[in-house]
């Protein structure tokens, strides 16, 4: 065991490295219950892995990539399912895409500090948290961590295809959502 690992207790590294942990996992996950088990599990696993800890790099460094592999088996598990997603919202009663010309509206490109703006920032996640589980995690996943569509269909065992319509009509309905929500408010 290196000398990091016999110098600093188990405790000590939930003190120092919890709550960032904590907050990495949520901010992945979107759901509270699920960050804390994720944090339990990265624990449990550095703990049955300590021997391996080499001391190359920091702690947390160590503790952040083990919380990676978990947030990525934990989208993996949850993909396998198969979830209902209702399209009726983008598709007219003779399934072709709904006009959306009167519906969204050109917005003022000229507004560049919208998201310095905490207001919009609410509504963008409120937003955000109204699509599905499964789109919000890959639109989070592509947009907010800026992963590459390759790794993300990777762990979350998607084919490229569906990923990229998922990604379409998570941009459509989260522009509406902004728009009644935001623009025309």
């Amino acid at each position: 065991i290196g000398e990091l690992m016999r110098k600093i207790s188990a405790q000590e590294w939930i003190d120092l490295y919890g709550q960032k942990l904590f907050d990495r996992a949520y901010y992945l996950l979107s759901n509270r219950e699920d960050a804390e088990d994720l944090v339990q599990d990265v624990y449990v696993a550095a703990y049955s892995a300590k021997e391996q800890f080499q001391e190359k790099s920091n702690p947390l460094t160590w503790l952040m990539g083990i919380l990676q592999h978990k947030v990525s088996d934990y989208y993996r598990k949850k993909y396998k399912g198969n979830p209902q997603v209702s399209l009726d919202h983008f598709f007219d009663h003779q399934e072709f895409w709904k006009d959306t010309d009167g519906i969204l509206k050109n917005w003022d490109s000229h507004d560049d500090s919208l998201l310095d703006n905490e207001a919009f920032n609410a509504f963008l996640e409120k937003c955000l948290e109204e699509l599905p589980e499964r789109w919000r995690t890959l639109v989070k996943l592509t947009y907010l961590e800026e992963k590459k569509s390759a790794e993300i269909c990777q762990d979350t065992n998607i084919s490229t295809t569906n990923y990229w319509k998922i990604l379409q009509r998570s941009r459509l309905q989260l522009r509406e959502c902004l728009q009644f929500n935001w623009f025309e408010k």
